[in-house]
């Protein structure tokens, strides 16, 4: 069921893709490491404030958002992550959490971190805690049209997933 928007979406644009159906996690690394896919090839969809309006940083799972320098790359004078509270109801179709990085559906601004643009595929939440899209990193960038810069840092072992 919560495939049905990204998939129409995808279907009606030709593009191939991979369903990957795995079982319920519900942090990015621990998709990953479920799906076994590196967390580095995984994107997650970070909700964040950029001056008061939502707008999605999408990044490596096993990355970071760094707010300080997403503010400075979109040129905005405050960036914050989003409370649940702040951006559920954006998202009817989404399990919390497990939002596709296609803001383009759901008219909300896409950032991309440069770092996903080094691998050939991209794979995401679809939706829920349990599927994975898997697809072509060039046709997600010719369809939802994402900004793409530098706004993440590695994770290191002592921080909390956001």
């Amino acid at each position: 069921m919560h495939l049905t928007k990204v998939k129409a979406f995808l279907d009606g644009h030709e593009v191939k893709y991979v369903v990957i159906s795995h079982s319920k996690a519900y942090t990015a690394q621990g998709i990953a490491a479920v799906a076994h896919i590196s967390g580095k090839f995984l994107a997650k969809t970070v909700i964040v404030k950029l001056d008061g309006a939502l707008a999605m940083a999408v990044l490596p799972a096993s990355y970071q958002v760094d707010l300080t320098a997403l503010k400075k790359e979109v040129g905005v004078q405050d960036a914050e992550l989003a409370s649940e509270r702040e951006f559920k109801q954006h998202f009817p179709d989404c399990e919390t959490g497990a939002m596709p990085p296609f803001g383009n559906l759901y008219g909300i601004p896409v950032y991309v971190d440069e770092t996903l643009t080094e691998d050939d595929e991209i794979a995401f939440n679809a939706g829920s805690h349990h599927e994975l899209i898997r697809m072509a990193y060039t046709d997600f960038d010719r369809l939802v049209r994402p900004e793409v810069m530098s706004f993440s840092s590695a994770r290191t072992a002592h921080l909390v997933m956001v």
